[in-house]
């Protein structure tokens, strides 16, 4: 699968991406395959959403773009034959005893203008994904006030484009944390002082250090867990404790598409966690020391939910007590294990 190929070898980069190219790659199954029901294509989508988060299992946004698709076969269904029924008189036996047009989920029902109807909603779908970034920025001036001092981890796109629209009309200052070995954070330091921020690169190790001089810790999330706990890049647990120990809100970017319903049963999942390559921490040409230890170079943190103040996404601010009744609209609990 081209799809694949494309994801493992890095020719699609990013979570936003990933997402866009999950959601074309559902969109030609609804178009392409010949299935009369939405039975029949809720089984396809799910045999082929299998297969796709099995072969890509750290990139949970494939799987919760399945899931929402999932749902959105069975809310057309829903309205498609809800549509039909009106259409037809209904007994008040019916009404009264509940059984009416939507009765029964077993989606086995042959019903014209199925298909448009679904690769209408997805096209919307996805219209709503490719704003998310710029409708998060909008609420920027929200949550951030002139003097304040912001810090940040590594280099996160939609915390790069909320600062920006905060710069717009107030000054505030930005301890922007390396994120070592990969240091990514100095490219998102770069950015920030091309556009008139006040932007200070510290090294990992001072994060504690200056967090006491911080109002307000903002960082990006690769995952959101369905307890409300982050899959974040590695170095954001070090953040929220700090943040914790001087009682600093810690904010989080999510986007709606990473939020999982997935829990994390333990720190040894293999689903979890990626071990990158350790030529940052230690170098290849070290050879005599690399054969005496070994070394490990995690991508991913677990956050644990009571370390995060607020998710901020797409649709607005939300607690992460919260993030269970988020889970509930966007995916039909059926759909939760592929």
């Amino acid at each position: 699968m081209g799809f694949l190929y494309d994801v493992k070898y890095g020719k699609i980069l990013g979570t936003y991406n990933i997402t866009i190219e999950t959601v074309n790659l559902l969109k030609d199954i609804v178009s392409n395959t010949d299935w009369k029901t939405a039975q029949d294509l809720l089984q396809t989508i799910r045999s082929q959403g299998k297969i796709i988060t099995r072969k890509l299992p750290f990139e949970s946004s494939v799987g919760n773009m399945v899931r929402r698709v999932l749902k959105i076969v069975r809310e057309e269904y829903a309205s498609c034959k809800n549509k039909q029924a009106d259409e037809v008189e209904e007994s008040l036996h019916k009404i009264v005893t509940g059984d009416g047009p939507a009765g029964g989920d077993d989606y086995s029902s042959t019903l014209g203008g199925l298909r448009p109807a679904i690769l209408e909603h997805i096209e919307e779908f996805r219209t709503e994904l490719e704003t998310s970034a710029e409708n998060m920025a909008q609420q920027a001036r929200e949550h951030i006030h002139a003097n304040e001092i912001i810090m940040t981890l590594g280099k996160s796109e939609v915390v790069e484009a909320f600062l920006k629209n905060a710069a717009k009309d107030r000054k505030f200052q930005v301890f922007v944390a390396t994120c070592g070995p990969q240091n990514c954070g100095d490219e998102l330091a770069v950015s920030l002082a091309k556009a008139n921020i006040a932007t200070t690169v510290i090294p990992d190790c001072a994060i504690f250090g200056l967090m006491s001089r911080v109002n307000k810790v903002i960082v990006g999330t690769h995952t959101v867990m369905a307890n409300g706990g982050l899959r974040a890049v590695c170095g954001s647990h070090s953040v929220a404790l700090a943040a914790r120990h001087y009682s600093v809100p810690v904010f989080v970017l999510a986007p709606l598409y990473q939020l999982s319903p997935r829990y994390l049963c333990s720190y040894d999942q293999d689903a979890f966690n990626s071990f990158v390559s350790p030529e940052g921490v230690l170098k290849y040409s070290d050879g005599e020391l690399l054969e005496l230890m070994h070394v490990y170079n995690p991508a991913f943190d677990y956050v644990p939910p009571d370390l995060v103040t607020l998710f901020i996404s797409n649709t607005g601010g939300h607690a992460p007590s919260y993030v269970y009744r988020l889970l509930s609209e966007l995916y039909h609990p059926e759909d939760y294990e592929l």
